[in-house]
């Protein structure tokens, strides 16, 4: 993408009424939706993220099957929403949010309790060990997750990479977290959920297209 490109679309996206894009000290001085969340939906309607959404395939595509959900994009890459904003505005779904900020911040977005479920969609695996704490289901990153979750919320976690898939698998079974499913190649899994085959982001199909397996774990988390 060019840089004229990205320059326009930073420019629409300030004038989008369904993106947020706060700064990282107005996030951390108190960011005045957290616990408000319904003032900007104008409803106390359930709450379900997108953790770095990319151009926001699945918000887009779950908030149009679930109109009674409120559905929010979390990405650091206003570019890349930019197309997922659009289409929400252009198919007058107002049930669509996206925010710009890193997603380490996320405790401080959302008040104790305040999101239903969390879908993590093809994060970066960070396989070195130096960038553990930049993986997606790292610890600190899951007692994040606990803490804006309600008791019975959900974490989903989709990703082509097998590294990412037992590393996660890993540290959920090793803390006692609950696994609700959990296979390494779902398109080949009879009894695999249709919300998890149903729709499928750009960089999915591509991986589908070389026959590379996709992998997909729920589960609940247990503190």
């Amino acid at each position: 993408m060019g840089s004229k490109n990205k320059l326009k679309r930073f420019r629409e996206n300030e004038t989008f009424p369904n993106v947020i894009q706060p700064t990282r000290e107005e996030v951390i001085d108190g960011f005045p939706l957290k616990g408000n969340w319904h003032t900007h939906f104008n409803n106390n309607n359930p709450i379900i993220l997108e953790l770095g959404c990319g151009k926001g395939e699945y918000t887009i595509a779950l908030a149009r099957k679930n109109p009674t959900i409120n559905y929010i994009g979390i990405d650091i890459k206003g570019a890349r929403f930019w197309r997922g904003a659009k289409t929400a505005l252009e198919e007058n779904l107002t049930n669509v949010a996206f925010i710009r900020t890193q997603i380490e911040l996320i405790d401080l977005l959302f008040n104790k309790n305040e999101v239903t479920e969390i879908w993590i969609t093809f994060p970066d695996p960070q396989i070195k060990f130096t960038r553990t704490k930049h993986r997606l289901t790292n610890q600190e990153f899951l007692k994040k997750y606990h803490h804006i979750l309600k008791s019975d919320g959900i974490v989903n976690l989709k990703t082509d990479s097998e590294f990412m898939h037992g590393y996660t698998l890993g540290l959920l079974h090793g803390e006692g977290h609950e696994i609700l499913y959990a296979h390494h190649d779902i398109y080949k899994n009879f009894h695999s959920p249709q919300e998890v085959i149903s729709t499928q982001t750009f960089y999915e199909s591509q991986y589908l297209e070389k026959e590379k397996p996709i992998t997909y774990i729920q589960f609940r988390l247990n503190y």
